[in-house]
């Protein structure tokens, strides 16, 4: 129980959620240095970092254009900005994924059979925090070991391998009709992917919180 190991959680609701905010306020500010652009550079009043070399970049989209209040990116040069940005689109595929499973769990949906050999089943697994602490160990090092296999193995940039753009993880092998698309549509699609991300990103750390301060999850609490 978190209430037990961080003295924070037996703070007031008032005080842990006004803490919460200000969290995401600042994750927010240094991620959103890396936002879309589809159609270059965006002006408006919003815009903080009007003066960066990365205002033309995909994800610098109204109405902020390239949002960065907290400087992230000064002096950055093209291939660091870029290896934040292939960090920024695995952690939002990863959380739609998160998010996702959610959804599928809570509405209750699960494998069939046992998950361990002393008669555990999936379906005995709960959501959410909860449910990731029910995993038996050895499941949860296969889980671990899965994960680290595409990391290292199947989830990079392989060079010579007609990859066009950061995040693009094909490396030859897949495609699902990218290369029937023409520019427009490519960073159409790029630019929809960043942003779902994002969201995905917001939407599991919300659910967490709201999960750990022991309230009704909104809508997806419903399911």
């Amino acid at each position: 129980c978190l209430s037990h190991a961080y003295p924070l959680f037996h703070c007031t609701p008032i005080i842990l959620t006004m803490k919460t905010v200000a969290a995401i306020i600042a994750l927010a500010g240094s991620a959103a240095a890396f936002a879309p652009a589809q159609n270059g550079k965006a002006s408006t009043a919003l815009n903080a970092r009007s003066d960066s070399p990365f205002v033309g970049e995909l994800g610098a989209q109204a109405p902020l254009g390239f949002f960065d209040p907290l400087n992230v990116c000064e002096g950055f040069d093209q291939a660091q900005f870029d290896r934040l940005r292939e960090v920024e689109i695995k952690h939002g595929r990863i959380c739609q994924l998160a998010f996702l499973g959610q959804i599928v769990t809570r509405a209750g949906l699960r494998l069939p059979g046992n998950i361990s050999t002393d008669g555990t089943k999936f379906s005995d697994i709960g959501e959410g925090w909860a449910g990731s602490l029910q995993v038996p160990v050895a499941g949860a090092l296969q889980i671990l070991a899965f994960v680290g296999f595409l990391e290292l193995g199947v989830m990079k940039d392989i060079e010579g391998t007609g990859n066009e753009h950061v995040g693009d993880f094909r490396n030859g092998a897949l495609d699902f009709g990218w290369d029937t698309f023409d520019e427009e549509t490519k960073l159409s699609k790029r630019a929809i992917e960043l942003n779902n991300g994002r969201a995905a990103m917001m939407g599991i750390l919300g659910l967490m919180v709201h999960e750990q301060l022991g309230t009704t999850l909104p809508v997806i609490g419903k399911l």
